[in-house]
């Protein structure tokens, strides 16, 4: 448990890399006049990763799940390569990319990186590691139910994403 307690914590201080990033780049594409979409289904889409993390460790420690080596060192795989995937969006998009929707003005799509590939490659990554976290551990009950709650709050952000999108010019 102790070094499933550390992959979380390593996660959420990821998390926190992550919005430094964000509220970096959320300063520069506002200065360039940038628009925000979708800002009252932030608070939720924060509170289920955050709730994520927490249910994760809770599940794995009250209910006693145990590691199991096949699942475990897969889901571990699994993560690992969300996370590569996400920071491959990131640097991809550089100051574009952002946890809010934030269109700038005259932008173009990119179509470079993880885009040449899906139009929304970060939420392949945010799927697998819903599944996989909290699988490391057998917490299926929270891969369960955040996976279907996840499902939900996506089909409101990638429509959201869509409409700012498409006010986007092709490059």
């Amino acid at each position: 448990m102790l070094w499933y307690t550390l992959l979380l914590a390593a996660v959420a201080a990821e998390r926190l890399v992550e919005l430094a990033v964000a509220r970096r780049n959320a300063a520069w594409t506002l200065a360039r006049l940038g628009v925000e979409y979708g800002s009252g289904h932030y608070p939720v889409m924060v509170a289920l990763h955050t709730a994520l993390l927490a249910s994760c460790l809770t599940e794995a420690w009250l209910a006693h799940r145990p590691f199991l080596p096949v699942l475990g060192w897969t889901m571990v795989t699994v993560v690992v390569l969300a996370q590569a995937l996400r920071w491959w969006c990131v640097t991809t998009l550089g100051p574009y990319w952002n946890t809010r929707v934030i269109v700038v003005p005259g932008a173009r799509l990119v179509r470079a990186g993880p885009y040449r590939f899906a139009r929304h490659p970060n939420y392949v990554a945010v799927v697998a590691e819903i599944a996989a976290l909290p699988l490391v551990h057998s917490a299926w009950l929270t891969a369960a139910v955040f996976t279907v709650a996840n499902a939900a709050l996506l089909a409101v952000r990638i429509r959201c994403e869509d409409t700012a999108l498409g006010r986007v010019s092709v490059a």
